[in-house]
């Protein structure tokens, strides 16, 4: 549906420009990009209760888990419902943490609609353990709804803690394993090239909460075009316009 609604708004556009001299097309152009630095986006944050998505929320934003306006976290469930939380480098981004999927009060096959699954533009999927059912349920109905998602292993450092007690204890293939079981599970469910970050919210800078940050904010233009109905600049197209062609560069 998104694509085919991609297609028709590109041809609208394409459509308006061939009415339009060369300055007043380049303006309409020019318009449109800087309309979608307006976009709103509306980041989910999911997973299963216990998952540190609470203080993943927090680390995301900069901030510790008590510092004013962070989100409620603590050993029991604490999430109970969809909260918006802004983000502090984009305004117009909003990071929802959402309530975790597979408690009483969120049983998995009542939790799509519980949440309003498909009111977010945007995933992050947190998993504290071993890829498991419900990452795949929330995988492919991300995929189903024609939308993206990160995958985050969280509580790294509690996983190492764990492991060191074993005399044959290696950090790096201990990643390596926890890495490649997130990518295999992810795999299974269609995703040729899967990345998959690992994440210790306790010590921000050790593990791959930089590269995340830095990937969000590189793709954050086209998930801001996905978001809204034009996506003309997604991928280069011609428009004839007075039998010259004028090209939509690729912006990223």
């Amino acid at each position: 549906i998104g694509s085919i609604r991609e297609n028709e708004d590109l041809e609208d556009l394409k459509e308006l420009i061939s009415t339009q001299n060369l300055p007043t097309a380049v303006n309409t152009i020019k318009g449109f990009l800087e309309k979608q630095d307006h976009v709103e986006l509306n980041v989910g944050v999911t997973g299963e209760s216990g998952s540190g998505k609470s203080t993943f929320v927090n680390a995301f934003r900069g901030l510790g888990d008590e510092e004013e306006g962070s989100a409620q976290t603590g050993p029991v469930e604490t999430t109970m419902e969809p909260e918006a939380y802004l983000h502090p480098k984009y305004k117009n981004v909003k990071v929802w943490d959402l309530p975790g999927i597979g408690t009483p009060n969120f049983k998995a096959d009542e939790y799509l609609k519980l949440v309003e699954f498909e009111r977010y533009d945007f995933f992050i999927i947190i998993a504290s353990d071993r890829f498991r059912e419900c990452h795949t349920q929330l995988a492919e109905e991300i995929m189903r709804m024609g939308k993206t998602f990160y995958f985050v292993r969280s509580k790294i450092d509690s996983s190492i803690d764990a492991e060191k007690r074993k005399k044959s204890f290696d950090q790096k293939r201990t990643l390596d394993t926890i890495r490649e079981d997130c990518e295999n599970g992810l795999r299974k469910i269609g995703i040729e090239d899967p990345v998959v970050f690992l994440i210790s919210s306790f010590e921000l800078g050790k593990y791959d909460l930089n590269l995340l940050q830095e990937r969000m904010e590189q793709e954050l233009p086209q998930h801001k075009r996905q978001n809204s109905s034009p996506n003309c600049c997604s991928s280069s197209f011609n428009t004839i316009f007075d039998g010259s062609v004028y090209r939509c560069i690729s912006i990223n």
